[in-house]
């Protein structure tokens, strides 16, 4: 009728697997707790679903394992509907769920205010003093629903209704499903309403965009400072996220005489291993890089001093620079610089290295960042200047695919992508006996 389900490492988390009377399979997580007490749940909820079952009186061995629970516990076992909820217990409200997920620091800062729309919203449409274990799979359905319907501009009422872009609904379903997955680890409710909520695509590639060299070469022609060229220059040739990886970067993170640069995520560093990454100055980069270097004030550690300033409004500015190079601004200005960067590197580099450099796996870089060009069709369908000469087109972006590459005998082979050096080969033949030592 009921099992036992270990949870953790080591199994030390218990829950207690049934059907009800439905044939659906439930949950009831007891936490950590002996064996022998999960026994005794056990037995007790096969007691409460035959009774339930047939309409009859609870087990007397269930009514004392309920009254002798306590009221969290309790009110697990009535949000499954196998007894009736305590007089007096408190009634744990989406409200108070929220409350905790916000005070329990569950996201960065600098992502929490997209936490607070989707609970905002979440309370707009099934009210705040809604019982938790009150909502719904269908109640999900009919959020998600909500939020895709075009919204009127409260402040120009004369503008059309507007719809959420697919992506930005698919990550607030997300940022739900991860809420309500929170309240069942919490004990808050037995299983969650948002598990089978679909979020789609968090792609959006309406709002792809691939900025040329060229473009990029005629806005920094006309940056006010060295400040802004570093700015530009690293999210387009260094794939660098603006404003948070930048502003992170120091003077000692720049290995000039292996042509690198230490990065530090503030969006990764929860994730082991992902915190600092390598990756390689561009020849356009260095310049700009050694230029702000020269005039740098004595003691100042940061690459990019500016940014330390919350109230510096990048997007406008960047905007003005764009306009005033006699560009036309592109959606998402910085985002599609790293794309733009990422869908040159993958021209020349295997897409594991890529991915390393940008900071996540080759899967995310597939979905978010690489990009269609113009190019690849010309080349593909023998048109246009790309197939004029397939010779000197070998990899698209890569001006010395075709030269002949040496290597200097004397320096141990190097992996792309990564700091450990192999172990040189030696050419010598191989004797008649082998290379394993004798034996007698």
């Amino acid at each position: 009728m009921a099992s036992i389900g270990r949870e953790g490492e080591r199994g030390e988390r218990k829950r207690i697997l049934f059907r009800d009377t439905t044939g659906k399979q439930r949950t009831l997580r007891l936490g950590a707790c002996p064996k022998s007490v999960a026994e005794s749940a056990r037995v007790a909820i096969g007691h409460l679903v035959i009774a339930k079952r047939h309409g009859s009186v609870p087990h007397p061995d269930a009514v004392r394992w309920l009254a002798g629970i306590d009221d969290v516990l309790y009110a697990r076992v009535a949000a499954l509907e196998l007894c009736q909820p305590r007089e007096g217990a408190a009634v744990v409200t989406l409200a108070n769920l929220l409350d905790r997920f916000d005070a329990a620091g569950a996201v960065k800062p600098t992502t929490r205010y997209k936490y607070r729309q989707v609970a905002d919203s979440l309370q707009a449409f099934l009210g705040v003093a809604t019982p938790l274990a009150s909502i719904t799979p269908a109640h999900a359905d009919n959020w998600r629903r909500s939020i895709a319907e075009p919204k009127a501009n409260p402040n120009d009422k004369t503008k059309p209704a507007k719809a959420l872009a697919r992506a930005t609904i698919a990550k607030r379903v997300v940022i739900a499903k991860s809420i309500f997955g929170k309240a069942v680890r919490w004990g808050l409710i037995p299983s969650s309403p948002f598990t089978d909520l679909r979020a789609g695509s968090q792609s959006n590639p309406d709002r792809a965009f691939y900025v040329t060299r060229e473009t990029i070469q005629a806005i920094l022609a006309v940056c006010p400072d060295d400040q802004w060229r570093a700015i530009v220059a690293l999210s387009r040739f260094a794939g660098l996220r603006c404003p948070s990886e930048i502003v992170a970067l120091r003077w000692g993170d720049v290995n000039w005489e292996r042509g690198r640069l230490m990065v530090r995520s503030v969006k990764t560093e929860g994730h082991e291993g992902h915190a600092v990454r390598v990756v390689p100055i561009a020849p356009e980069l260095r310049p700009i890089l050694q230029d702000l270097f020269d005039r740098a004030e004595v003691g100042v550690e940061a690459v990019v001093p500016r940014l330390r300033d919350g109230t510096i409004n990048l997007r406008t500015q960047f905007g003005r620079i764009i306009a005033k190079a006699g560009e036309k601004p592109w959606p998402r200005l910085f985002h599609n610089m790293r794309a733009s960067c990422a869908t040159d590197w993958v021209e020349r580099f295997p897409a594991h290295v890529v991915a390393g450099w940008l900071g996540h796996s080759p899967m995310i870089a597939a979905q978010h960042y690489l990009q269609t060009r113009d190019a690849h069709f010309d080349l593909a369908a023998g048109i246009g200047e790309a197939a004029a000469n397939p010779a000197t087109h070998t990899r698209l972006g890569d001006p010395t695919a075709c030269e002949p590459r040496t290597q200097n005998p004397e320096i141990p082979a190097e992996m792309v992508g990564c700091g450990v050096g192999c172990d040189p080969v030696e050419n010598g033949a191989i004797p008649p006996s082998g290379l394993e030592p004798e034996t007698r």
